[in-house]
C-alpha cells in the first residue's frame, strides 16, 4: 500500500513539475512582450532610439541563451529615410476635441503644420458634372482644410491627376474612415498634414478645423539586424534560418505609441523560445540554425531586403528559412505563405500536424511580400512565412497590446516548428 502510496505521490509530484515548467514557458512568453510592448520601447520605432533599445534586448538574450555572433558582431547595420512624428499632434473641430489613436491617427506620408481653417468638403458631382469638374479646378484650396470620405478616394484616383494635385494645394487633408484606423510608416513627406479620422467622430456639421502636427522626415537613420546562431552538430555548412522582424510603428506625439504586440512581439518571442530550445545540447541542430530578428521591416521590408544583398554566408547554402509574424492566436489554424509553392515541406508540415493534432487547420497560399521571408524567396531561398488565424483583430493600432493577446496556440506551433525542423 505504501509502495503504490510513493508511486502515485512520485508521479503526482512529476506531473506538477511538468505543468509547472510549461506555465514558466508561457510566463517567459508573457515577459518578453511585455517588455517588448513596454512604453519604454516606445513602439520599437525611430522616435527615442525604440528600435535600438529592443535590438538590445535581443542581442543580450541570444548572449544568455549562448547563441554565438557572426565574427563577433550580433548587429547588422544598415541606413534608410523615415517619416517619424515626434511632438505635437493636435486635431480639434469646432465641436470636439479628438483623441488621437482612437479618434484619428496621421496619415504615414503627413508632414508638418499648424493653423486654423474652413473646412471644403467634397462634392461628389465632381465624378460625373462637368460644371463641378470645372469650377472644383477654378477654385483655390490654400487656406481650407479638404474632407473627403475614403469610400470617394478611389475615384477620386480614377480623374486625372490634376484633381489629387489640387486637392493637396490644402493645408491640410482630411480623409473619413468608415472601417478602423491603420497605422503605417512612410519613408517619404507631404508638404502638409494629413490626418485619417473616424467618420464616426467627425461631425458632418463641421465648419472649421485646428490643427497642430510636428512631422520630421529623418535621413539616414541607422538601425540594424540582430543575428546569431547555434553551430549543427552534422552538417555545420548548411543553414536553417528562422526570421522574425522585430521593430514596429513607433510613436504619433508623445502621448501614443503602438505597442505590436501581436505584431510582431509574438514572433519575435517565438524566435527567442525557439533559440533556447535549440542551444541545449540535447537539442542541438544537425544543421547550423541561424536566427534573424530583422529591423524595419514595418517601413518596407528594408532589414531583410538588406541581408539578402549583403548576406553573411552564401544564400545558396540556406536549406530552408521560416519566417514568424502574427503568432499570438491561431483560433483558426494557421496560415502558410509559400505553402502552395514548396509543396514537398508543406506536405511534410501538414502530416506532422496530422500526426500530432497541433492546430485546427494549416492553409496555404502563394508568394506574397507581406513580411521578411519575400526577399530570401526572390533570391531562390526555400521559404515559409507563418501566421495565425482567428482570435483578435487589433492590428497596426493602439489596441495590439500584450494584455489582450491570447497565444491561444503558441505552445502548439512552437512544437509544430520544431518538429518540422527536426524533418527537413
Amino acid at each position: 500500500m505504501n509502495y503504490l502510496k510513493y508511486i502515485f505521490t512520485g508521479l503526482l509530484a512529476a506531473f506538477y513539475i511538468i505543468i509547472e515548467s510549461s506555465a514558466q514557458d508561457i510566463n517567459r512568453v508573457r515577459s518578453y512582450l511585455d517588455t517588448l510592448c513596454s512604453p519604454y520601447m516606445s513602439g520599437r520605432g525611430y522616435l527615442n532610439e525604440g528600435d535600438k533599445k529592443a535590438a538590445e534586448f535581443i542581442k543580450n538574450e541570444f548572449e544568455n541563451i549562448g547563441i554565438k555572433a557572426f565574427k563577433g558582431n550580433y548587429f547588422q547595420k544598415f541606413k534608410f529615410d523615415i517619416n517619424t512624428f515626434p511632438n505635437r499632434v493636435l486635431f480639434k473641430t469646432d465641436k470636439k476635441v479628438l483623441k488621437p489613436g482612437e479618434d484619428y491617427i496621421v496619415n504615414c506620408i503627413s508632414g508638418p503644420g499648424k493653423g486654423k481653417y474652413k473646412v471644403e468638403y467634397l462634392d461628389t458631382l465632381i465624378f460625373t458634372d462637368k460644371e463641378v469638374q470645372e469650377k472644383f479646378l477654378q477654385s483655390s484650396l490654400r487656406k481650407k482644410a479638404f474632407v473627403y470620405k475614403n469610400k470617394d478616394y478611389k475615384k477620386l484616383t480614377e480623374l486625372p491627376l490634376e484633381y489629387l494635385q489640387k486637392i493637396h494645394e490644402s493645408p491640410c487633408v482630411i480623409e473619413l474612415q468608415q472601417k478602423k484606423l491603420i497605422m503605417g510608416l512612410s519613408q517619404k513627406q507631404l508638404s502638409h498634414p494629413f490626418f485619417l479620422v473616424n467618420e464616426e467622430d467627425f461631425d458632418p456639421l463641421t465648419e472649421k478645423v485646428k490643427i497642430k502636427l510636428d512631422a520630421e522626415l529623418i535621413h539616414n537613420y541607422e538601425s540594424q539586424n540582430v543575428i546569431g546562431y547555434i553551430k549543427g552538430k552534422t552538417e555545420p555548412d548548411s543553414f536553417i534560418i528562422i526570421s522574425a522582424h522585430y521593430d514596429h510603428l513607433g510613436k504619433m506625439g508623445k502621448q501614443v505609441y503602438f505597442p505590436g504586440a501581436n505584431d510582431n512581439a509574438s514572433g519575435t518571442s517565438m524566435l527567442l523560445e525557439l533559440a533556447r530550445y535549440f542551444s541545449t545540447p540535447a537539442n542541438q541542430p544537425d544543421y547550423t540554425i541561424v536566427f534573424i530578428a530583422f529591423g524595419a521591416e514595418e517601413a518596407g521590408l528594408i532589414g531583410s531586403k538588406y541581408y539578402t544583398e549583403n548576406p553573411i554566408f552564401p544564400l545558396r547554402r540556406i536549406k530552408f528559412l521560416i519566417n514568424l509574424d502574427l503568432l499570438g492566436t491561431g483560433d483558426d489554424g494557421m496560415m502558410v505563405v509559400n505553402g502552395a509553392i514548396f509543396d514537398k515541406e508543406f506536405e511534410l508540415l501538414t502530416k506532422i500536424n496530422e500526426d500530432k493534432r497541433y492546430l485546427p487547420a494549416i492553409k496555404k497560399r502563394g508568394e506574397a511580400a507581406n513580411s521578411d521571408h519575400y526577399y530570401f524567396t526572390e533570391k531562390g531561398v526555400p521559404s515559409f512565412f507563418f501566421y495565425t488565424l482567428g482570435g483578435i483583430a487589433a492590428y497596426h493600432d493602439i489596441l495590439d497590446i500584450p494584455e489582450t493577446l491570447p497565444l491561444t496556440r503558441f505552445k502548439e506551433v512552437f512544437s509544430l516548428i520544431v518538429d518540422f525542423i527536426g524533418q527537413l
